[in-house]
């Protein structure tokens, strides 16, 4: 981002939205992007967190009642101490920076201290939570007008800043956020002041993410009807008769997958698909990889046989790794997919033939059965019988393909066109989060099992705790040698199949 003042930073306030990372505004995603340091509250989501860059600072300043991390005080003087260190910084705040986020009282601090600063408005919870509770705020012919309230001052104060008279009186729908610990005494004040006490109330917590809860009721049984759901901070309570409208609106809680909680193990690099397949199904994802795809140790072998491509005649592929390894070596090597045009190409599923096809180049045989053996078999059938056959692969990955080349007759050179490794801090949060509650485990190849086995002590129990779902029977194969249950096996070997298994399967128990 441009900074006009060579010496000072800027400080831009952005909103990061109500929970769900994708109704952050492009323009507050872009600075966080950019930022040199972030300084973020409770609110903000772990996902956009991610989003950062590398080497920018992070800085922890959420808030809760009775737990500060910092107070407002010391938040005010970080961002114009980060400012003045000429730090470009988002100061990322849930909902919108100036509707209770006290933007304001930062943005004041900033003109202060002379530190260029600039809002980037977010979606509030306020209207956000109950459009995804089905609730509109504001319905032609039920309610005309919103007024939005915090619930954190005390309805029984004497100097109360807030007009309770007026607020029982109007028509219009009202929302109290930040009011769960006052609730009781919130309803006591509308309802002591005139309001129906038939009149229908919502209460939503966690709303827009995975873990939204929403109950509805009468206002005077409402606090009593929260209590039994077991709802908790963060709520909003909507009060008027457009909460009436959930029965016939409802959307965001009725997807097939909503409030299943998976862990999905695929490496981080390629779980984005999978990822964002199963959270527009209403999932509640925990992305641990347990692998992590990086460069071979030694590109020589597989740089060797690229040089002498044309003493080939087949390259085959078992995984979009190995085709993106390659790849990445062709460019290496200042040359393209058009060394590779006299060759023939086998892949072993669709999504392999789909990162193959992005080099502009169509799979020849693909066989229905996502197998090693399946290939050969097919080459059998096909009377195909290839002379010599490059098949790059990982560093661990299965003999099979190569043994059954090797019987029909063909020479084959396995080269290590990519290598696994183990994430850091998987293993621990693997853990907290069976011990919170998995639903689903994914498992997208034999390494994820073995590698989320290893990360966990070497013991399956954990695991064993959620229903697992396998890719294929190669990966089914190397679960039962590490005694992890097998519960789903996936029809079509690929990132679509995985997810119809876990449709049916939720579809089929709720029947």
């Amino acid at each position: 981002m441009p900074n006009s003042d060579s010496e000072l930073g800027k400080v831009y306030l952005v909103g990061a939205g109500p929970g769900d990372p994708g109704l952050m505004t492009v323009k507050g995603l872009d600075c966080l992007r950019n930022a040199d340091a972030v300084v973020h509250d409770r609110l903000a989501s772990s996902r956009l967190l991610r989003e950062a860059r590398q080497d920018a600072k992070i800085y922890d300043a959420g808030k809760q009642r009775g737990e500060h991390r910092m107070t407002q005080t010391e938040i005010n003087k970080l961002l114009v101490d980060l400012g003045s260190a000429g730090n470009n910084v988002c100061r990322l705040k849930g909902g919108d920076p100036f509707i209770f986020g006290r933007g304001g009282e930062e943005a004041i601090e900033l003109t202060a201290a002379g530190i260029p600063w600039e809002v980037v408005p977010g979606i509030s919870s306020t209207i956000a939570a109950p459009a995804y509770a089905g609730i509109p705020v504001t319905q032609r012919g039920i309610s005309t007008s919103v007024t939005i309230v915090t619930g954190s001052e005390d309805p029984n104060k004497l100097d109360s800043t807030i007009n309770w008279d007026a607020l029982a009186r109007l028509s219009g729908t009202l929302v109290f956020v930040m009011a769960w610990k006052g609730m009781k005494d919130i309803v006591s004040a509308l309802t002591s002041r005139g309001m129906s006490k038939e009149r229908s109330a919502a209460l939503i917590q966690w709303g827009t993410t995975a873990k939204q809860k929403v109950v509805t009721g009468p206002i005077n049984e409402i606090v009593d009807r929260g209590v039994d759901a077991k709802i908790g901070a963060p709520v909003a309570l909507v009060v008027g008769e457009v909460a009436d409208l959930r029965k016939s609106m409802s959307w965001f809680d009725q997807r097939p997958l909503f409030g299943k909680k998976i862990l999905v193990t695929r490496a981080r690099t390629q779980a984005s698909r999978l990822v964002s397949h199963l959270e527009d199904l209403g999932a509640e994802v925990f992305e641990y990889p347990t692998i992590e795809i990086v460069p071979p140790r030694d590109h020589g072998p597989l740089d060797k046989a690229l040089r002498n491509i044309q003493h080939y005649d087949w390259i085959m592929f078992t995984s979009s790794n190995a085709v993106r390894g390659l790849s990445n070596r062709l460019k290496a090597l200042n040359t393209d997919s058009r060394s590779l045009s006299h060759l023939k190409f086998g892949v072993n599923g669709p999504s392999t033939a789909k990162a193959l096809s992005q080099l502009g180049i169509n799979a020849d045989l693909i066989p229905e059965q996502y197998l090693a053996s399946a290939m050969v078999e097919l080459l059998k059938e096909k009377h195909i019988y290839p002379r010599n056959v490059l098949f790059p692969r990982s560093e661990i990955g299965r003999e099979t393909l190569a043994l059954g080349l090797r019987e029909i007759g063909s020479n084959v050179d396995e080269v290590i066109a990519y290598s696994t490794q183990s994430p850091a801090n998987t293993g621990e949060l693997a853990r907290k989060a069976y011990a919170e509650g998995i639903d689903f485990t994914t498992f997208t190849s034999s390494s994820t099992v073995r590698n989320l086995v290893d990360l966990l002590g070497g013991s399956p129990d954990k695991i064993n705790t959620s229903k697992t779902v396998m890719i294929g029977p190669m990966t089914a194969e190397t679960a039962k040698e590490l005694n992890v249950n097998i519960d789903i096996e996936a029809d079509e070997q690929s990132i679509a199949g995985i997810v119809a298994a876990i449709k049916s399967h939720v579809a089929g128990s709720k029947h």
